[in-house]
Parts: structure tokens; C-alpha cells; sequence
């Protein structure tokens, strides 16, 4: 048997209505919000008592989806430094395909977004940058060239 598709990945924020808002500008759509609580939540989570908000966003094609989540209880809990870099175990990038990365770096830093290193251009193929976004993730660019 296969995995039919990758279906999302789930990021934990604190202000998910900032999160939200960076993802839509970086051209995301707001697919749908929910608050989630019960006892089929805690036992998938092996936590006691949760209850959370999430917001599922989606990339234009509708084949990438980002699973952004806020929890309300228990308190999230950090597992690194909020600014680890590339070489730190674990997930710490998410990519996408933007058409013009001089626009879209300018407007995601309008929503706190920094440069991780800087904006490169590798051979005559892309240009390329590592942005830090909500919660610290590292959210990568890349614009092909030609």
C-alpha cells in the first residue's frame, strides 16, 4: 500500500490571526477555521483537556495546505530557540514558488518577516531566500529564472 498524497503540515502559533494574515499576503487562501476540543482531541494529542483554534490555509492550486493552530489548552510549550537556524534538527523550512520574490519579501515584511541570510540567485536557474515568519519558521522563496 501508498500514501494516497501529502495531505498538510500543522504549524503551532500564538497569534493565529497574525499567522494567518502573513500567509494570505504571501498569496495563501483562507480555506476554513474551526475550534476543536473533546475527548477524541485529547486522545489523539495524548493531552488532557484541549481545546484550540485552527485555520486551514491552502496555496492557489489547492494541492499544498498549511494547518495553522493556536492552543487555548494546554499552553503551547517551545521545544528550541525561537530563532534556530537551517542546520537545527527537526522541520524548519517550508517552500514555495513565488513569481516576483523582490514583491513578495517587501510585502511579507510588512508582516514581521525577516531575512534569515540573504537573497541569492544559484546559477542561472533561481533566486532564492530564507524568510523567519510566525512562530519562527522559516519560510523559503524561490523564484525561477528564464
Amino acid at each position: 500500500m501508498t500514501i494516497q498524497r501529502m495531505d498538510h503540515v500543522s504549524v503551532v502559533v500564538d497569534d493565529l490571526e497574525a499567522a494567518i494574515a502573513f500567509f494570505v499576503e504571501l498569496g495563501m487562501e483562507l480555506e476554513g477555521q474551526a475550534q476543536i476540543e473533546g475527548p477524541s482531541v485529547d486522545r489523539l494529542n495524548a493531552l488532557d483537556g484541549v481545546r484550540a483554534a485552527i485555520a486551514m490555509v491552502r496555496t492557489p492550486d489547492g494541492h499544498g495546505r498549511l494547518e495553522l493552530t493556536k492552543f487555548h489548552a494546554p499552553a503551547a510549550v517551545s521545544a528550541e530557540p525561537k530563532n534556530a537556524l537551517g542546520n537545527t534538527l527537526g522541520l524548519r523550512s517550508v517552500m514555495f514558488a513565488v513569481d516576483d520574490i523582490d514583491a513578495t519579501v517587501a510585502r511579507l515584511r510588512a508582516h514581521g518577516a525577516e531575512l534569515v541570510g540573504e537573497l541569492a540567485q544559484y546559477e542561472d536557474s533561481y533566486r532564492l531566500c530564507y524568510l523567519r515568519g510566525p512562530e519562527g519558521i522559516i519560510v523559503a522563496l524561490a523564484e525561477q529564472l528564464g
